[in-house]
């Protein structure tokens, strides 16, 4: 069966060492692999052991703490590679905390939390998986958490409610965002906010942190959490970075995880084409192959063609990342997670018509695509607040929200 071309960017030496390395460990687990995670709704522990075992939860990390020190652009190339393999989004997103989570500490933790656990990350010994940020009353808009912590005697006492908090059955340490100066008092709403590094087993153990898993269909092997935490301590030293400036914190790095979440979505919407493609070659209606129908041909054909938009312009803004040290791409990382969502999602919608009747089958897998690329165009943000951002920030329009 003819494979469809997803190899459309010119990559770089290492980049293509990276792609080649990643799609030699997605070898190992096939559909069905991700097949029964879904149905059973069980983290994919296998394959995120077998990335972290060759080092690849430490691709930020730097070299000198036993990272690999890579940058934006591989990042986009090994998840674009591990969504478009089988695994899908899921996939993707099962290692996406375990990668993104350790950059605050990089870039701002001490050296002392930095010497502690990212030679342990580095070497997938440690897992800091989850982020605490989303609360109830607080989605989209960050700088309305509740969740307090207090200083008592050299320590942080923690007390508040998280949702929609993904991992945290697979994480050592919970990376929590929480208030440390109350909104009323703060000098603007985004100053307050602090991060801080939480043990789950330990505070688990002590009683002080209670979780509920959250029933979902969008994306079954990642599950999701709701935290509650009752007089949780966590040492000063795990404080991340400088008190009160967390929420500036979690918005350094933004651009470059907009684009890797641009480039899971490729991976997905590839992967659907690719499916579709396949049955709609094999599949004989009418002593004829449903694939010479334009019916089916458009659909996919102008899905590729839009993921292939958004593939020039992730890629595009990544290089720009690494190249340009921190240059201002926050309308293209945007940009490229709308369009790439899209475009996964009208990929996905064309693999499903395809197949017809069996669309809606879990053995023929487009039925997941389809759950998870509606998934994409809600998380991390939705499009809806993409289009804000390029209104006010491009197109110099009046603030909507």
């Amino acid at each position: 069966m003819a494979t469809v071309a997803t190899d459309t960017v010119a990559l770089t030496a290492q980049q293509e060492l990276v792609r080649e390395s990643i799609r030699d460990i997605c070898s190992e687990f096939d559909e069905e692999y991700w097949r029964e995670k879904d149905r059973a709704a069980e983290y994919p522990t296998e394959f995120v052991t077998e990335l972290a075992d060759h080092g690849w939860l430490g691709i930020l990390v730097p070299e000198a703490y036993g990272g690999a020190g890579m940058g934006t652009a591989e990042v986009v190339v090994m998840m674009e590679e591990i969504a478009a393999s089988g695994g899908g989004f899921a996939a993707a997103q099962a290692i996406h905390g375990g990668i993104y989570n350790s950059v605050p500490i990089v870039r701002h933790g001490s050296e002392e939390l930095k010497e502690r656990l990212l030679p342990a990350v580095a070497e997938g010994d440690v897992a800091i998986q989850s982020l605490g940020l989303t609360e109830p009353n607080a989605g989209s808009d960050s700088t309305s958490i509740e969740t307090v912590a207090e200083e008592q005697e050299g320590e942080y006492v923690i007390n508040g409610q998280k949702i929609w908090i993904s991992r945290v059955d697979a994480s050592d340490y919970l990376l929590v965002v929480a208030r440390t100066t109350p909104k009323s008092a703060a000098e603007k709403r985004t100053k307050g906010i602090s991060m801080f590094l939480v043990d789950i087993d330990d505070a688990v153990d002590a009683g002080t942190l209670t979780m509920r898993s959250i029933p979902k269909t969008a994306s079954n092997a990642v599950h999701a959490y709701e935290l509650w935490f009752d007089d949780l301590r966590a040492p000063a030293d795990n404080l991340v970075g400088e008190r009160g400036n967390g929420f500036y914190q979690l918005l350094d790095g933004l651009n470059e995880e907009r684009l890797v979440i641009a480039a899971e979505c490729l991976g997905l919407g590839e992967l659907a084409i690719q499916t579709g493609v396949d049955y709609a070659n094999e599949r004989v209606v009418f002593d004829r192959p449903i694939g010479m129908n334009q019916a089916i041909q458009h659909p996919l054909a102008k899905a590729y063609a839009e993921l292939q938009a958004a593939k020039q312009l992730t890629y595009s803004a990544a290089s720009a990342v690494d190249e340009e040290s921190g240059r201002a791409v926050g309308a293209q990382a945007n940009m490229a997670k709308y369009l790439a969502a899209e475009a996964a999602f009208a990929a996905a919608d064309a693999a499903v018509q395809a197949h017809g009747g069996f669309g809606v089958a879990r053995e023929y897998d487009v039925e997941r695509y389809l759950r998870e690329a509606r998934l994409t165009r809600l998380v991390p943000i939705t499009q809806e607040l993409v289009l804000n951002y390029v209104g006010e920030n491009v197109l110099g329009l009046p603030r909507s929200y």
